[in-house]
């Protein structure tokens, strides 16, 4: 398409509202126009490139072993009741009614959905393991929406789950999604350090927030220098062995990283020269929570004896939209680290 033609209304000055880099450049150059509070509409230029990184996310998952599918934005309020989590998810949940008078919901994430989806389609173990995902818009209220796309109300999100017959497959599920967050994040020229985090409503005990390091990012992340130097954009482990891909996981998970609220002064004291400490834009998560869900929605299979087992499970996030911003705000840091 000729220049002429092509739909790019940029900006001479900087908008007064735009308070960091990504924000002001998105704006500046035609990528994003503000509709309301934290809403934006993504022009054609600031479509493509989140395009080519949904991409990215898409043959990183389907080298995992993902599978995608599309489950749709508004979810009944009974299914959340079902989980116990209606109630619990505070009001950055968009709740209305239909014509009907049902109570209806705008979804913030997806587990409900696609445990009742997994509930009443597999009956076997040996259907299991399945890992499936999709991109899809989300919504929630935030209080305070701000930082342009980087913490936004309405984003795109990649979220995926996954479904095993027990905790050690389980758990395999969860490094290689580990892994693969890194090669995905790596294939963006990030380095992502991944942390121990707070499972928050998702729920669970086991979780890891992936972070880059730029100036502008709400976390305070304290890491051992290491981790910064591992690049994973060309590795090629086999994500079916299993002791590999434990091995491989645990090069970093044994590295000291924390954010502000979990950080160890101690460990930071002992670290030394070694230890590095920065702001954190986080990009992922990931979360291994059992049968927090599979229990309380029915997701039951029959057992190699015949016994009834409910499915282990673990949900797994990449903020696609975030991502453009953090990608600017990393390339603009001069912190001398990236």
């Amino acid at each position: 398409m000729r220049l002429s033609r092509y739909f790019l209304p940029t900006l001479k000055e900087n908008p007064s509202e735009a308070q960091i880099v990504s924000h002001r450049l998105m704006l500046r150059a035609g990528m994003v126009r503000q509709s309301s509070a934290g809403i934006y509409t993504w022009l054609p230029l600031g479509y493509r490139v989140l395009d080519k990184i949904a991409d990215i996310v898409r043959a990183e998952q389907a080298r995992a072993g993902a599978q995608e599918l599309l489950m749709p934005t508004v979810q009944p309020a009974e299914l959340w009741r079902r989980s116990e989590r209606y109630d619990d998810y505070g009001p950055e949940m968009l709740r209305f009614k239909d014509r009907h008078e049902r109570e209806m919901l705008y979804g913030p994430t997806n587990e409900e959905l696609i445990t009742e989806l997994f509930a009443n389609a597999v009956r076997s173990y040996k259907e299991l393991p399945k890992n499936l995902f999709h991109i899809q818009w989300k919504f929630r209220d935030e209080i305070r929406p701000r930082f342009g796309v980087m913490r936004g109300r309405e984003f795109l999100m990649k979220d995926g789950y996954s479904f095993d017959l027990d905790y050690d497959s389980a758990r395999h599920a969860y490094n290689t999604m580990f892994l693969a967050y890194l090669r995905t994040f790596a294939r963006m020229g990030l380095t992502a350090i991944p942390m121990a985090a707070d499972t928050g409503p998702i729920g669970g005990d086991l979780s890891h927030e992936f972070l880059i390091l730029a100036e502008t990012g709400e976390s305070q992340v304290h890491a051992h220098r290491d981790l910064l130097a591992m690049d994973w954009s060309a590795r090629d482990i086999d994500y079916d062995d299993r002791a590999a891909v434990r091995a491989a996981v645990g090069s970093f998970t044994d590295r000291y990283a924390a954010t502000d609220e979990k950080h160890d002064p101690a460990k930071d004291a002992e670290l030394g020269d070694a230890l590095v400490t920065a702001r954190g834009i986080e990009v992922g998560h990931i979360f291994y929570f059992g049968t927090k869900y599979s229990a309380r929605l029915g997701a039951v299979v029959q057992g190699p004896n015949g016994e009834d087992v409910t499915v282990e499970m673990g949900s797994y996030g990449i903020g696609v939209s975030r991502l453009v911003g953090a990608i600017i705000e990393a390339s603009h840091d001069d912190n001398g680290i990236i």
